[in-house]
């Protein structure tokens, strides 16, 4: 399976500009625990991912004032993506290398397609699992009924 085809395409998109503040309230109001930071206010190349946790780690937690930082000055610097056309199981494994839990979809230019995070591919990797348990059931009760 594709990581286009499971990844969430309703994104949360801001500017770097964008204070901690506001990018909190964003996420309380859409539901989400990260928010992609994209180069233009049309939102198609992403620069940038904020996480409520980057906010309470490098922000609450350093005594920072979260009133006066802006999104773009606590994001890393390097950007991992996955690629619609990726397998699920080569993102699911790019997560673990680069230890990180949600990762912006792009398209093949580079635009933003959606996001998609470790959960979202653990319940496909346990779906597939099922399928080889059920296989694997099958065949002993298909191999039992021959010998019978």
């Amino acid at each position: 399976m594709r990581t286009g085809q499971v990844c969430n395409r309703t994104v949360v998109v801001v500017a770097k500009d964008t204070t901690l503040a506001d990018a909190a309230k964003l996420m309380r109001e859409h539901h989400v625990g990260s928010l992609v930071v994209a180069q233009n206010t049309y939102g198609r190349k992403p620069v940038g991912i904020v996480t409520d946790r980057d906010m309470v780690v490098e922000v609450m937690a350093a005594d920072l004032d979260y009133r006066t930082l802006t999104v773009g000055e606590i994001m890393g610097d390097k950007l991992v993506v996955a690629k619609e056309a990726d397998d699920t199981l080569d993102t699911l494994k790019l997560m673990r290398a680069r230890g990180v839990r949600r990762l912006p979809v792009v398209t093949e230019k580079g635009d933003l397609a959606g996001i998609v995070t470790i959960d979202d591919l653990l319940e496909i990797v346990a779906e597939e699992l099922e399928d080889v348990v059920h296989a694997i059931g099958n065949e002993q009760t298909r191999e039992s009924k021959r010998r019978h």
